[in-house]
């Protein structure tokens, strides 16, 4: 058996030690477009900030791919998928190569995710970044030095981990939202404005309601243009905007694409023999019920293992995706799991509580009598206990709103 992996990061890593574990003789070829060795993508963020060296974003050893007799193919990104005569192509020749061909019996296609591009003029300007991998962050890194202000665009996770490690470094930072509150994505309105509250009294500048419609610079961005009229100067630039599944090099006639690559329960795609794990992935949202991408490391790794055991002929099912995020917002806890933003039905019953004072805030959202999506800000320390109970899809017997409590805990449900 000949086994390609598709993408050396957590999904892919996971696979392809399952699939040795079961496997010892086969060949495994991981191909990835990045030439570091595994690390966290996670925590890039830490880098930036100065909390970590990046030396320190390994998850795995520098012989990782000797010890498990797997073949690296990194610093390439695959231009081709033949289906019909299973070989992975990559094209050299723009570079003045040639096109490397590689066969396989199995194929897993774990490529991740990209950036979320932006439209505005001025983008070729230097010192403006996404802020996606190791490479970007070690490139922010030797402006940072030189700079004293910078944009960051998108009110997301990644647009908050960029501002705040900045601001550690000493820069004026303001962040521009096009939505009207800060992780618009992961919680509601009320939460969001939580979240704005504390972001300001830090001292982070937040622009909400707005976007980017050029840059303007001589080589180095100076400033952005937005598009109510006003300009922000500033020295760098990071574009936090979310990622999307990377399937350039999928075959759309050959294997079925929605936002991500659609798979089934054994996260086979459309075509026998190959795969799909991790950021890439679409499959049922537990909480949802229908096709999600969750492009989270949990299901990552967890998709990374059920898919290799697939690969190496253990038949094993993946129930489903779940959203979850915890993250602290400087002396804020933030943490969500499920169906924050239901539709306006029936089916759903929203109960919540906020103390703006005390800054707390807790939202449960049920379908029938299970428990589907929850907010918490502060006091989080049952977060744990509404993901499982998500995730397990548990009928909740109880008065619901005995759940807000903060001394609510699992006996209440026995």
């Amino acid at each position: 058996m000949n086994y390609i992996i598709i993408g050396n990061g957590i999904a892919g890593i996971q696979a392809a030690e399952t699939i040795r574990q079961m496997d010892s003789e086969s060949g495994i070829t991981m191909i990835g477009d990045e030439t570091f060795s595994p690390y966290c993508r996670p925590m890039i963020s830490l880098v930036l900030e100065g909390a970590i060296p990046p030396e320190k974003l390994a998850i795995r050893g520098e012989d990782f791919y000797e010890k498990l007799h797997i073949e690296p193919v990194l610093g390439n990104r695959v231009t081709n998928i033949d289906v019909a005569d299973r070989q992975v192509i990559i094209d050299h020749r723009p570079k003045g190569g040639r096109k490397t061909c590689f066969s396989f019996d199995k194929l897993l296609i774990a490529s991740g995710a990209d950036a979320r591009p932006i439209k505005a003029e001025g983008l070729n300007l230097k010192n403006i970044f996404y802020m996606r991998g190791r490479s970007d962050v070690l490139e922010m890194m030797e402006t940072l030095a030189k700079a004293k202000s910078a944009l960051v665009l998108g009110g997301g996770l990644v647009g908050f981990k960029a501002a705040y490690g900045m601001m550690k470094r000493g820069l004026e930072v303001t962040m521009l939202i096009k939505s009207g509150y800060p992780l618009s994505m992961q919680v509601d309105e009320p939460a969001g404005n939580l979240i704005l509250k504390e972001l300001v009294r830090h001292g982070l500048n937040v622009r909400v309601g707005a976007e980017v419609s050029s840059f303007e610079g001589d080589r180095h961005v100076t400033g952005a243009h937005l598009s109510d009229g006003s300009v922000i100067r500033c020295d760098m630039v990071v574009i936090g905007k979310g990622v999307l599944p990377s399937l350039s090099v999928v075959p759309r006639d050959r294997i079925k694409v929605d936002l991500g690559i659609m798979v089934d329960e054994h996260l086979e795609t459309t075509s026998p023999g190959i795969y799909a794990a991790g950021d890439v992935a679409e499959y049922v949202d537990i909480a949802r019920k229908t096709p999600w991408v969750n492009a989270i490391w949990p299901e990552a790794v967890n998709q990374g293992k059920l898919a290799g055991m697939n690969m190496a002929g253990r038949s094993v099912a993946y129930k489903g995706s779940l959203s979850r995020n915890v993250i602290r917002i400087f002396d804020m806890d933030v943490m969500t799991c499920g169906l924050v933003h239901p539709q306006d039905d029936s089916d759903h019953q929203v109960i919540s509580e906020i103390n703006p004072r005390k800054n707390l805030y807790r939202k449960l959202v049920f379908k029938n009598d299970t428990l589907v999506g929850m907010v918490m800000v502060n006091q989080i320390d049952q977060g744990g206990l509404f993901a499982a109970l998500i995730q397990s899809e548990t009928p909740i017997r109880i008065p619901k709103e005995a759940m807000l409590s903060p001394v609510f805990n699992y006996k209440q449900l026995l």
